[in-house]
């Protein structure tokens, strides 16, 4: 699975990019046809406590999967993201199986 990451105006750290690159690969556990992984994360104006956005795109053969959080952290965002894409490539999995 190739993970691209893309910060929209500001420089992300090597200590986040790799945090994302950690919790994106774990989704690879739950099926392995993933293709891409594109993380795209963005700070919200006005300056507020929770204006840290992440959104993360799966693209697997014949699907794709969206989802968009808002945090206080980028961290809590990638990770809420991971834990709503999980329980999506898991049921879709299931679903596959079942038509078998």
């Amino acid at each position: 699975m190739d993970i691209t990451i893309q910060a929209i105006h500001f420089e992300a750290t090597e200590r986040l990019e790799s945090f994302i690159q950690k919790k994106v690969s774990r989704l690879s556990k739950f099926n392995d046809g993933i293709i891409l992984a594109e993380v795209i994360l963005k700070v919200v104006k006005p300056e507020t406590s929770a204006n840290k956005e992440a959104s993360i795109k799966l693209l697997l053969p014949g699907r794709e999967f969206f989802v968009q959080e808002i945090a206080d952290t980028f961290e809590e965002a990638i990770g809420s993201c991971v834990d709503k894409l999980e329980r999506q490539v898991v049921k879709s999995k299931e679903k596959l199986n079942q038509k078998k």
